[in-house]
């Protein structure tokens, strides 16, 4: 642990999920692979496009209607859609299509557990602090088994923009009833998650275990390169 800035009095902890509780990159690969399977099995016009055809699509909605960009499930509902309604498929089946896909994408990006090392780091923080989730993904939380551990997650989407925007943290500072620096924030993403700790006034651990340079802004208070070091917390 390296400690940039003195660690205040801190009564909560939230935690960014995708690439900081577990490796979230298989898994996204996995689920896109599925739903391409089944893409190519149900509707056979789509067999002509591959996975990167699809974020063609995606990326050109994220053009036209940047809201989805703070969404990531209505952004990859909206992908399915287009996508197989430029494929020649009716309104009404492509939106059909899409619901379905969209499912079984949901299903398989959840389909695993965090591992037991790092729910026996939570169960341990736990004793001591409020543990919450912070993430611009669209995991199902409960399903991998956080809900052991933490008291909430907000997600982006459905009003709430991704971080580094404030949204995600001002509404969990309020729902908490905590000053924001006795909210300490923990990610992997020196963008998101410690300058959008550290803009809204909360405190941050970067979680860098493989040793990636700092960049522009503000400092956060610890580096980490394990999450057991978080234990010296308790």
């Amino acid at each position: 642990m390296y400690s940039y800035l003195r660690l205040q009095p801190v009564k909560v902890i939230s935690f960014d999920l995708d690439d900081t509780l577990y490796n979230n990159h298989p898994i996204i690969a996995n689920a896109e692979e599925k739903l391409l399977h089944f893409l190519h099995l149900s509707y056979s016009e789509s067999q002509r496009w591959q996975t990167d055809d699809w974020r063609k699509v995606k990326h050109q909605l994220m053009v036209e209607h940047p809201e989805l960009r703070d969404d990531p499930s209505a952004a990859r509902l909206a992908m399915l859609k287009q996508g197989l309604l430029q494929l020649g498929y009716s309104d009404m089946v492509a939106e059909t299509a899409a619901q379905d896909g969209l499912a079984l994408f949901l299903h398989y990006r959840s389909y695993f557990r965090v591992t037991d090392d790092v729910l026996d780091i939570l169960a341990k923080l736990a004793q001591k602090y409020t543990l919450i989730g912070l993430t611009n993904g669209n995991v199902d939380w409960q399903q991998i088994g956080l809900s052991e551990s933490f008291l909430f997650v907000h997600q982006a989407g459905q009003g709430l923009r991704m971080k580094p925007h404030r949204d995600m943290f001002e509404l969990a500072i309020s729902q908490l009833d905590i000053a924001p620096n006795e909210l300490l924030h923990v990610g992997d993403n020196w963008n998101s998650d410690v300058q959008g700790a550290r803009h809204v006034g909360c405190q941050a651990v970067w979680y860098n275990p493989d040793k990636h340079a700092k960049g522009e802004g503000q400092l956060p208070q610890l580096e980490i390169s394990h999450l057991s070091e978080l234990l010296q917390l308790l």
